[in-house]
């Protein structure tokens, strides 16, 4: 057994996060231990405990500590709107435009056959119960536009749309503030065919 195990062994966890590869891993093992020994055991203790405290919202399949997560509770919120999201990190984004007030359904992924993920994967069956609860009166899709983000907003809306719910996509275009001859052609193209 090497003298350096324990090391290894952070290394090949750090590895596990996503776009950290070896060279990365090392940066922040060797910083953590070199600098910030206080950091990394509270890195350890928060991420210990969020390991055992995080769990998923029952309504939407977000991250929280309780049942029912903060947003799915606000009395506020309204309830007619269902937006659905791939990630909590979507559902983030989409909160820190404060331009939507309504509910949301975090799949935790998309679809993607290649990959073994199907709609069961990503509760499909569970966000078509909900849309369907007669309170419920549109149902944006905001998932990603790539292939598989466009493969997953296209089976979901079809689904829902056989149960009589009204279906909405996040439109697209070109950035708030870009100049044209910098946009590439897809998205002008696009834009042009969504325009309004």
């Amino acid at each position: 057994m090497s003298d350096t195990s324990s090391l290894d062994a952070l290394i090949q966890a750090l590895r596990r996060l996503p776009g950290v590869g070896v060279k990365s891993a090392q940066r922040m093992a060797f910083h953590l231990l070199q600098h910030d020994r206080a950091g990394a055991q509270v890195l350890s203790q928060a991420l210990a405990q969020a390991a055992t405290q995080v769990r998923h919202c029952e309504r939407c399949h977000t991250f929280t500590e309780g049942a029912v997560c903060e947003t799915c509770l606000d009395p506020a919120r309204d309830a007619t709107r269902l937006c659905v999201v791939e990630t909590p990190a979507d559902q983030a984004a989409m909160e820190r435009t404060a331009a939507f007030k309504g509910l949301y359904f975090v799949l935790m992924g998309r679809l993607s056959p290649l990959d073994g993920v199907g709609p069961r994967d990503i509760g499909v069956h569970n966000l078509l119960e909900r849309a369907s609860d007669g309170v419920v009166q549109e149902v944006i899709l905001a998932t990603s536009f790539t292939a598989e983000g466009e493969a997953t907003a296209h089976a979901i809306g079809e689904a829902l749309k056989r149960r009589g719910v009204h279906v909405t996509r996040l439109a697209r275009g070109v950035p708030v503030g870009s100049e044209l001859e910098y946009v590439d052609l897809g998205t002008i193209a696009h834009a042009l065919a969504d325009r309004r």
